[in-house]
């Protein structure tokens, strides 16, 4: 691989940073931000506020105090058709209209009544404020907080324990941001999601985006980039060719999990179910390089500089795959296509050179690679081995380490290096400690069942290997923590609340530095130091991958169950903990909330039996109406509007719809579908709208 690094333009571009900007736009430009939400303070001028979106990475809100400027803006953008992705909003010029942790860059030739501190209330960690105060422009760049974490790979980090250093991350108490699909593609058949981590305030995942109306049709597999803290697309690369998505509900393929891999700037992947592991600027999405002769890669895995790739020689298992039944193609993957015991290559990269560092050929069990320090480690279906990570050469290979008798592929043996031990677990309900330095066992004790139809949990958490049968709903859930050298139990607990749903959602339990997280009906934050269980019914994540706990955030992707349907949130949500900044007010003054405008009189103040007035109907959601409807039905009209649009209401001769990425209300009239009037709001409207009097 040979990959051309721009070097002497990366310098000439750090060194811009260092220069004030000559314009709004200049700030832009040389802020070093390359995506997301990009707020203007003071505007005025439409024109000046859509030159700040710099290309389709970018969103960008102004904010000004004057309401007929808002306005006229409004009209402008909408009028050029730049409306949605570019926005303006009013605002009382002191207090920004934003959560924390929201707006990637805030530019201002004045600022005036907003402080620094409530710029950097809203600001991502590491946003920056270029603003000018007093005729001198001033940079601001936020820090990043100490107490939260990236999540880089499936098990968090090279070493196999899905366990952030983030001590922000707790139970959900607010919505961070939303995004689509609403949900995944299928319950009965292969997962959406299958990959998903994060790094540089960046989140980047592998994701199914057919059609939700039949699993039967195409697949479009899709590399996305959002920003972590906002949820702003950034990128979007397609991916030519996965896993056939009729693949059996809740099998897996696990290893999809394992194709993805972030460090800080660069993204490596595989972009085909076969193709070469690639080399992608992570603020792009550009390819950069890719790595020669890892075509095949199964899993991937980054450290310190050395790029580990699992490298399939011959016919993969699953290659000839093909659904046979509408239902119970279940049991067949449990057995017709399991893990073959042959053997693979793992070829160890230069990350920066590209260049091939060593190759090693044995068999090595699904989801067992796994790196720290000096050392590589895996499990050959009967061991474990341990490798020098720098050459390849063997250091040990420890006595027999058992195994389940089939790994079918929603399943996979574990293995965590953590200190001077590698823990083992092979799903026959044992688990092993070995000396790292020699490969000598030094304990072995019973590893209780969880998860289900899913990998297993091995976590080391407050310096304990945690244990806890979780898979069914009759467990006892009682967590057991041992010493990861002696196996001495050191604390168990029980639940103190009632999980009592019948099995754990399909995919493993994470975990960050102050909780075990679990999913034994939603997502339970089990407190292992208070022995607490918070328990949320209401979210979780996609069968396959799970949630991501990183960022101090709670990441949760689309699923497609059925359980508490009429609680249950959808879409890809982004949770937030509880904060005293994060806490509201007692009361929330309803000056500013309400937003008017002034419409010619409705013909009539009431609306009629048959008419429809808002969703479903009725307050009571009812769906239903009492008109009559012909057998013979036909198109009456048709407007076009474009881009996505709500469900209509119709009231008094009137069909209303809101344009939602556009954030604009219209009004139709219903016989001829003539547009009577549009309103223009200061944000998303994805609801269809409601007529009252």
């Amino acid at each position: 691989m040979k990959i051309n690094y721009l070097l002497p333009f990366l310098v000439l571009f750090a060194a811009s940073l260092l220069a004030a900007p000559t314009s709004l736009e200049d700030a832009v430009r040389s802020s070093g931000v390359k995506g997301g939400l990009v707020v203007q303070l003071g505007a005025a001028d439409p024109v000046l506020t859509a030159s700040l979106r710099l290309d389709n990475r970018y969103l960008v809100q102004g904010l000004s105090v004057d309401a007929s400027a808002v306005a006229k803006a409004r009209s402008a953008l909408r009028a050029k058709g730049l409306y949605g992705s570019v926005s303006v909003e009013q605002f009382d010029g002191r207090t920004l209209p934003y959560i924390e942790n929201f707006v990637n860059l805030i530019v201002a030739e004045e600022a005036a009544g907003v402080s620094e501190e409530e710029m950097l209330r809203v600001l991502v960690p590491e946003g920056i404020a270029w603003v000018r105060r007093d005729g001198a422009w001033k940079k601001t760049v936020k820090p990043r907080p100490k107490e939260i974490d990236d999540w880089t790979h499936y098990f968090h980090n090279p070493s196999g324990n899905a366990v952030a250093k983030d001590k922000v991350v707790g139970p959900p108490r607010r919505m961070q941001w939303v995004g689509s699909p609403r949900w995944s593609r299928h319950h009965d058949r292969m997962a959406s999601m299958s990959a998903l981590v994060s790094g540089g305030g960046r989140m980047f995942y592998i994701m199914d985006e057919g059609s939700r109306v039949s699993i039967q049709l195409p697949s479009d597999w899709q590399l996305i980039a959002r920003d972590a803290f906002n949820g702003a697309v950034l990128w979007k690369r397609p991916i030519t060719k996965w896993h056939n998505q009729l693949w059996p509900l809740k099998s897996g393929p696990s290893q999809l999990a394992r194709r993805l891999v972030v460090d800080g700037e660069r993204l490596f992947v595989t972009r085909s179910i076969t193709g070469p592991v690639e080399d992608i600027d992570a603020a792009s999405g550009e390819t950069r390089g890719v790595f020669e002769g890892s075509e095949k890669a199964e899993e991937i895995i980054h450290h310190e500089g050395i790029l580990f790739t699992l490298i399939r020689e011959g016919q993969s298992e699953l290659e000839d795959y093909a659904p046979k039944h509408n239902v119970g193609d279940q049991a067949r993957v449990r057995t017709e296509f399991v893990w073959n015991a042959q053997p693979r290559s793992i070829r160890a990269y230069g990350a920066e050179s590209g260049d091939l560092l060593w190759e090693k050929k044995d068999k090595i069990s699904p989801l067992s690679l796994s790196v720290a320090g000096e050392v590589l480690v895996y499990h050959d279906g009967e061991n474990v081995v341990c490798l020098d990570r720098k050459t390849g050469d063997q250091r040990w290979r420890s006595e027999k380490a058992g195994r389940r008798t089939l790994i079918a592929f929603n399943f996979a043996p574990r293995l965590v290096i953590y200190g001077d031990v590698v823990l083992y677990a092979g799903g026959d309900n044992k688990m092993q400690s070995y000396d790292l330095a020699s490969g000598k066992r030094l304990w072995e004790a019973t590893h209780d069942p969880s998860g289900y139809q899913s990998p297993q949990d091995l976590l080391v958490v407050g310096g304990l290997v945690w244990s806890a049968p979780l898979t069914s709903g009759g467990h006892s859930g009682v967590y057991t923590g041992r010493d990861p050298r002696t196996g001495e139990v050191k604390k168990q607990f029980p639940p103190n609340v009632k999980t009592y749903w019948f099995h754990h959602r399909c995919y493993i339990a994470k975990a960050t530095e102050r909780f075990l997280i679990p999913s034994r009906t939603g997502i339970e934050f089990v407190d292992f130091d208070k022995e607490d269980w918070d328990i949320n019914h209401w979210v979780r994540g996609g069968c396959l991958y799970g949630i991501m706990p990183c960022n101090g955030l709670t990441y949760a992707p689309p699923h497609s169950c059925a359980c508490y349907p009429e609680a249950k949130l959808y879409g890809l949500n982004v949770l937030a903990p509880a904060s005293a900044s994060r806490s509201l007010p007692d009361k929330v003054a309803a000056d500013g909330r309400l937003e008017s405008a002034a419409l010619e009189k409705e013909k009539s103040d009431a609306h009629a039996e048959t008419d429809w007035p808002t969703y479903r109907h009725d307050p009571a959601r009812s769906g239903a109406t009492a008109t009559g409807l012909s057998t013979k039905l036909g198109v009456a009209w048709e407007t076009t509007l474009g881009g996505r649009l709500s469900a209509p209401t119709i009231a008094a001769g009137r069909v209303y719809v809101a344009q939602v990425d556009v954030h604009a209300v219209h009004a139709l009239q219903e016989t001829t579908g003539e547009r009577l009037w549009s309103f223009t709001a200061g944000g998303r409207v994805d609801s269809p709208p409601t007529y009252h009097r």
